[in-house]
């Protein structure tokens, strides 16, 4: 049945992935601010053999190539973990003088993406197996789980959201 009560969420999530995503409704949308900000964990698969567009599955691949070895994995994690400064991926929601990103792209418009800085609280290896990396992933509010895949030279092939702040 239908309320008729105001909704929204407190933050977005790619087309292409699945898992948390909160939704205020009535009264409770005054306190979307309270929300947006929190810091989120996702479980994710990336694909090590090859980037694409988007840096996930619905982009255009780009060049593949042989996949680290799990002790290179390991130290290209190191190198992500904590403060970071990533480009913000062109698939993006992000504006780009007054239009989306994702518009832009899907136009063919190429723009040069600005950088976010962002804070990596964990980012664990699950599993590593036939060049495809699951990750636990902990980050900042505004970090781009796909942006984390491109830097290891991969794209995301799932992206799963577990947690926001205290929600699970």
């Amino acid at each position: 049945s239908r309320t008729r009560a105001k909704t929204g969420h407190a933050g977005t999530l790619d087309p292409f992935a699945t898992g948390l995503l909160l939704l205020l409704s009535g009264r409770a949308t005054r306190l979307a601010s309270c929300f947006v900000g929190l810091p989120k964990r996702y479980l994710t698969d990336v694909d090590l053999s090859f980037r694409t567009t988007t840096g996930d599955p619905e982009g255009d691949p780009l060049e593949s190539h042989e996949p680290p070895s799990a002790a290179e994995l390991e130290a290209s994690l190191v190198a992500l973990r904590g403060d970071v400064e990533l480009p913000i991926p062109t698939a993006s929601a992000v504006k780009i003088g007054g239009e989306r990103a994702y518009r832009l792209h899907r136009k063919g418009i190429t723009v040069e993406m600005p950088m976010r800085r962002s804070r990596i609280d964990s980012l664990d290896v699950i599993a590593y197996t036939a060049g495809i990396a699951t990750l636990d992933v902990a980050v900042s509010s505004g970090t781009y789980v796909r942006s984390i895949a491109d830097a290891l030279g991969g794209h995301c092939s799932a992206l799963r959201r577990t947690e926001v702040g205290p929600f699970t």
